[in-house]
């Protein structure tokens, strides 16, 4: 065993012959771009020696410091931004070595960037990992300061989101050796694995804000509407973000002690958060209730201040955007079927999730375990993001999940270096159900249909408010498929139309505008929302709820159509007669009493179904007609109402399946349903391990 002293000696030692071999490596290559590079020359010996010397005290001393100021720079231009400084910085260095030439700042660029990837290959082979300096780095710094690990403090929890990623999926790559890391902590026995059920709005918004905040309550979809504002409320807007955090937050989320929210919607009251769309209307004023909010630094200051991090990212994105464009024509070429269109900046922004923001949020975690933070959470959500315009299992897919499986392993090796000891607890916030875009299957989106049944035909019927128009895929012709639906129909579209003859009525005359018009309407005083697997139609001419005897009155082929669309699942709507009832095109149920006539529409989508819709059926801004995208159990596939391959936010399969990885030192969770459950045993687990218990607010009130 290597004394404690020794120990500290032989790891100085092998920082000590990191430092020389970069240097040596540094002059051997700046010789090489002497003789190979055109604009760039260093005709004595003893230049290069010299200027490898001074790059080194540029990358470690000055470079750190010049990034406090010019951060922006390189978070705007996703690290290049930091090379062109760095160029800078040769140009410098020639200008005070006499006789060294770089004639511009293109050549300084190259010399930039060629000594910065010996810095990362370097670190590769001689097999040290810069999270362990970077932790050694702290240890010192907490030992100088008296602020290092107390060991009487509970061990802090890692809480990493994989966006999208449905425990099916997670177990078959598992299986298939995609996600190597999670299978080593499921083998040998220190990691246990659950499923859990995800509210009837399987998306991002609902999930994590039930998850951080214990509340999700009135959250319908990742957009919808609210009738009595005129206003459309989008989980990914800063402001409806922020003003969705007011409404559910009491002050004691998840993170209220010590915790840090990195790359996520809510900051479930955290004291530090970056890259959290709640947060950042808040990052140019000052933090709610004292608090600071460490803003787009966090994670990017630790991470480009090393360059050669941003060449590795760099690098990484330029081959992921060729990656995606590979895989774009594979599936063309091939004749794949669902595809969309991936086409345009998509690829840039594919990159910008799959790894630039990937490798700054694990910078940034890491960062707060070198702070020794109680509760860390993390988001990744590049495989939602490729899931939606690849498919959930596709080969690029997997390619993006086998990524976030090394981070999830890299930080799992980083607890043991850690100041303070840490649990990793992964989880998901919905999964992915596959299948045909709705608008391309049927050759109009929801929106049109909607529109088109409300009397007001579209003239791009293709192209919804929410979505974009895909001219890959074929469809089929909508007035057979409409036509088939009014000839034949189920029996609930036919006792719907007996309905309407019955109790006949004249149409209610309606402003065109359908006032006061901040909200894009289908038809006159008609909204409709898409939201993945979800649609919402709201008539903003009635106050509140409208009930199904109005709209069979004012439109009176709406529901029957709907019922009957080989696209869609069921209707839930609201009657003054029997409450809350879900329409399908074969039965109804009536979830007041729980009495089916026919089939159970609510049969295919699980057990929890009805509870899970009767509850949205209470939300104050629930819509007027809710409708869920039919779902094929035998295939295991939907139409979504957005133009994704993979996609989720309703009902129907694996979206609605998320998974929760967790140490088997933790009790185990019984059935989940929900996100709040879901917050409710994660808080139970950190009581478990002896964190404190938050203050409660007033909830509703700034926090």
């Amino acid at each position: 065993m290597v004394p404690a002293g020794g120990g500290r000696l032989l790891r100085g030692g092998r920082v000590v012959a990191r430092v020389v071999l970069v240097w040596v490596l540094a002059v051997g290559a700046l010789n090489l771009l002497d003789t190979w590079l055109t604009g760039f020359s260093m005709p004595e010996w003893w230049q290069p020696t010299v200027c490898a010397l001074l790059f080194g005290v540029l990358s470690a001393v000055v470079w750190p410091l010049v990034l406090r100021v010019a951060l922006p720079v390189a978070v705007f231009t996703l690290g290049i931004g930091s090379f062109l400084l760095l160029g800078a910085g040769v140009l410098a260095i020639s200008f005070a070595v006499p006789g060294v030439v770089v004639t511009d700042l293109g050549t300084a660029v190259v010399v930039a960037v060629a000594v910065a990837a010996l810095g990362s290959l370097v670190s590769s082979v001689v097999g040290l990992d810069e999270d362990e300096l970077f932790f050694r780095r702290a240890a010192r710094r907490g030992a100088r300061s008296g602020t290092s690990g107390d060991e009487t403090m509970p061990p802090g929890v890692l809480l990493l989101q994989v966006d999208g990623l449905g425990i099916d999926t997670l177990r078959r790559a598992v299986r298939t050796g995609d996600m190597p890391a999670v299978a080593r902590m499921l083998d040998d026995g220190s990691h246990g694995l659950a499923a859990w059920h995800t509210d009837w709005s399987s998306q991002t918004g609902a999930s994590v804000c039930g998850i951080l905040h214990g509340d999700n309550d009135d959250i319908i979809g990742f957009r919808w509407y609210e009738k009595d504002r005129d206003h459309m409320m989008v989980c990914s807007s800063p402001e409806d973000a922020a003003e969705i955090e007011r409404r559910h937050s009491d002050g004691c989320g998840l993170l209220a002690v010590d915790g840090a929210a990195r790359a996520s919607l809510f900051t479930g009251d955290a004291a530090h958060t970056s890259l959290t769309m709640s947060a950042l209307p808040l990052i140019s004023g000052a933090g709610r209730r004292g608090r600071g909010r460490d803003g787009v630094g966090a994670g990017y200051y630790t991470y480009f201040a090393n360059p050669a991090n941003a060449l590795r990212s760099g690098v990484g994105a330029l081959v992921d955007v060729g990656r995606e464009i590979s895989a774009a024509v594979r599936q063309r070429r091939a004749g794949v079927r669902p595809r969309v269109s991936r086409g345009g900046f998509y690829p840039l922004a594919r990159a910008a999730t799959t790894v630039i923001a990937r490798d700054v949020v694990v910078s940034a975690v890491i960062e707060d375990m070198m702070a020794g933070r109680a509760v860390v959470y993390a988001d990744f959500m590049g495989y939602d993001e490729v899931g939606h315009h690849s498919g959930v299992e596709r080969f690029d897919t997997l390619a993006v999940l086998r990524g976030i499986d090394r981070q999830i392993g890299r930080l799992h090796r980083a607890t043991q270096l850690a100041p303070r000891r840490y649990h990793i607890v992964a989880l998901s916030d919905h999964g992915q159900t596959q299948g045909w875009a709705f608008a391309d299957r049927f050759g109009e989106s929801v929106e049109a249909l909607v529109g088109r049944l409300c009397g007001e035909p579209q003239p791009d019927p293709r192209r919804g408010a929410h979505s974009e128009s895909s001219s890959t895929a074929e469809s089929w012709q909508v007035d057979a498929v409409l036509a088939e639906a009014s000839s034949v129909g189920g029996p609930i579209a036919r006792r719907l139309r007996d309905r309407v003859e019955r109790a006949g009525g004249a149409d209610r005359p309606r402003t065109p505008s359908g006032a006061p018009g901040a909200v894009a309407r289908v038809a006159p005083g008609v909204v409709v929302v898409a939201s993945g697997h979800l649609a919402m139609v709201s008539f903003t001419e009635h106050e509140g709820r409208v009930e199904l005897e109005t709209i069979e009155r004012e439109y009176p082929e709406l529901l029957p159509s709907l019922v009957d669309h080989p696209g869609v699942g069921f209707v839930l709507v609201r009657s003054a007669e029997f409450g809350p009832v879900v329409l399908g095109r074969d039965g109804l149920r009536r979830l007041a009493t729980d009495v089916v006539i026919g089939d159970d529409p609510l049969v295919p989508y699980g057990p929890h179904a009805a509870d899970l819709v009767r509850r949205v059926d209470a939300f104050p801004h629930c819509a007027d007609v809710m409708i869920n995208s039919r779902y094929d159990p035998v295939r295991d596939e939907a139409s979504p109402f957005e133009p994704h391959v993979g996609s989720h936010g309703g009902l129907g399969g694996s979206q609605s399946r998320g998974f929760l990885l967790y140490p088997t030192d933790f009790p185990p969770p019984h059935e989940i349903v929900g996100a709040e459950a879901l917050h409710g045993v994660l808080r139970g687990w950190l009581r478990h391990l002896g964190h404190p218990e938050p203050q409660r607010a007033v909830r509703g009130s700034p926090v």
